[in-house]
């Protein structure tokens, strides 16, 4: 019996073995079963050994494949090319325990067909791989969906029954004659901590709004890029921005997102339209954005916020940018026009209060 190569195959099903254990990596099994196979390759013919025994070096190989799917599959990124490469490299060249010593031309094109179902192991894993990563992507997606919705049901009922109670608070301060001092001292407590709670749910409804990239509205373009934005946009878009706005960070990021909103939807739905005007203007204290096109309202029903509004840019639709306008006290409105379909929306120009914002 061939010590050697039930000594190399043994140690491959010990790596195999050990892959499968939760502590240990199976980059680092490949790894080392790999340059095991390699060395005992190596000296083969340095042992004057003529001879391989095949079924030692067939469970050897078959224990070598599997442990490629799996360092392909499971190795982190940096690693996995080393990780399957020593093991793949290590089965390309078991067959010349077999064919050496011969002629060299022979050699290198048995090691290159044998080097076939190394490949074929490493294209499984790699494949494995990838829908790992989509599921992962599918259950991020999910969770995110998730949590979009409980920010949606927190501000539409929760913050509205914490308003309701702030009303009722203010107007039990307002009745006439005094107040007993506790209990208008309680009263004003409550006030307090009802705009705190407000301010709160308004700051969570935006961090469950963060775009999955990490990036969030303080780091979002404003007025100031809508210039950029619209540059190069096709069809051509005539852009009129008012000058002395003094729009607030969150209404001019929301300017920016509802007209960005506008024209993917433009580009997805009135591919037809030759023009697309975007007027930015005050509207007394408010600011009035309002993206109009020509395309014969094909752009309707998928980007006026229903069920199938489209997700956009923003990664709300105007469904979510509806909401996020009303957030700060204005109102969004799509709809057809005479020839095309609009998408208008009027906001404070400076934030408002909580209480007043979410009234």
């Amino acid at each position: 019996m061939d010590v050697m190569a039930a000594l190399a195959a043994l140690a491959a099903l010990a790596a195999l073995g050990c892959a499968f254990v939760p502590r240990v990596s199976a980059a680092l099994a490949a790894g080392a079963a790999g340059a095991v196979s390699l060395a005992v390759t190596a000296a083969h013919p340095l042992l004057g050994r003529r001879e391989a025994s095949v079924p030692w070096m067939l469970a050897e190989v078959l224990a070598l494949l599997v442990l490629v799917v799996l360092a392909a599959r499971y190795a982190p990124g940096r690693r996995v090319v080393a990780a399957a490469g020593l093991p793949g490299a290590a089965v390309a060249l078991t067959l010349l325990r077999v064919l050496w010593p011969g002629e060299p031309s022979l050699m290198a094109a048995g090691c290159a067909g044998w080097s076939l179902p190394a490949v074929a192991a490493a294209a499984m894993g790699l494949y494995a791989r990838s829908l790992d990563a989509a599921r992962r992507r599918a259950v991020a997606g999910a969770r995110r969906a998730q949590r979009l919705a409980i920010a949606r049901d927190l501000h539409d009922y929760v913050a509205h029954d914490v308003n309701g109670m702030l009303v009722q608070a203010q107007a039990a301060r307002s009745v006439p004659g005094p107040l007993p001092p506790a209990v208008a001292d309680a009263l004003r407590r409550i006030e307090e901590a009802g705009l705190r709670a407000l301010t709160s749910m308004d700051r969570m409804v935006e961090m469950l709004h963060e775009r999955p990239g990490g990036g969030h509205d303080r780091h979002l373009p404003g007025v100031e890029a809508l210039e950029g934005l619209v540059d190069g946009f096709s069809p051509p878009v005539r852009l009129t921005v008012a000058a002395g706005l003094g729009l607030s960070r969150e209404a001019s990021a929301t300017v920016y997102r509802v007209v960005s909103e506008a024209l993917t939807n433009v580009r997805r739905h009135a591919g037809e339209a030759g023009r697309v005007e975007v007027e930015v203007g005050a509207q007394g204290s408010s600011v009035r954005v309002r993206i109009s096109d020509d395309g014969g309202g094909r752009s309707g029903a998928a980007s006026a916020g229903g069920p199938g509004a489209s997700a956009g840019r923003g990664g709300f639709g105007l469904a979510g940018l509806t909401e996020r306008v009303g957030m700060l006290g204005g109102s969004l409105s799509a709809g057809p026009t005479r020839n095309g379909w609009h998408v208008t929306a009027v906001l404070p120009a400076r934030a408002l209060p909580p209480a007043e914002a979410t009234a």
